[in-house]
């Protein structure tokens, strides 16, 4: 054989030799990701109707001040609705409403001060619902 012969098929081989190498190593290509199906929402199950049972209706706590008149500056009290004042909690029969002070003790009297001195005065000289529970 000739020397050219030789080197041609070795340079055949060669080309041959890296052609199929390069074929091993490579990856094939994947293919491209399919798109995801679209979420499917499944309602939360709506539990069965039932009766509403009948409650009593709250009562509200009574209110500690008045929306319309400011509480006494000579200590703790709480408003009564019913009465229009305020109930002085440490003296028991004495209310304040508007900075005068009125007190039951066999017929009506007031003060600018839950000590006194006091005035006497009818029913008509105390807030209405003072003059009603004790006419």
């Amino acid at each position: 054989m000739s020397h050219s012969m030789t080197a041609a098929s070795r340079l055949m081989l060669l080309t041959l030799a890296l052609g199929l190498g390069a074929c091993s190593v490579q990856r094939p290509a994947s293919p491209p990701p399919q798109p995801l199906p679209p979420i499917q929402t499944v309602p939360a199950p709506v539990p069965p109707a039932t009766k509403p049972v009948p409650s009593k209706p709250a009562t509200p706590a009574a209110p500690r001040t008045s929306a319309s008149f400011a509480p006494p500056p000579s200590g703790p009290s709480h408003w009564d609705q019913a009465l229009g004042v305020y109930v002085l909690d440490s003296q028991p029969g004495v209310y304040y409403r508007q900075r005068t002070y009125y007190r039951w003790n066999n017929g009506w009297s007031w003060a600018t001060s839950p000590n006194g001195p006091w005035e006497a005065t009818d029913s008509s000289g105390v807030p209405p619902g003072l003059g009603r529970q004790h006419p």
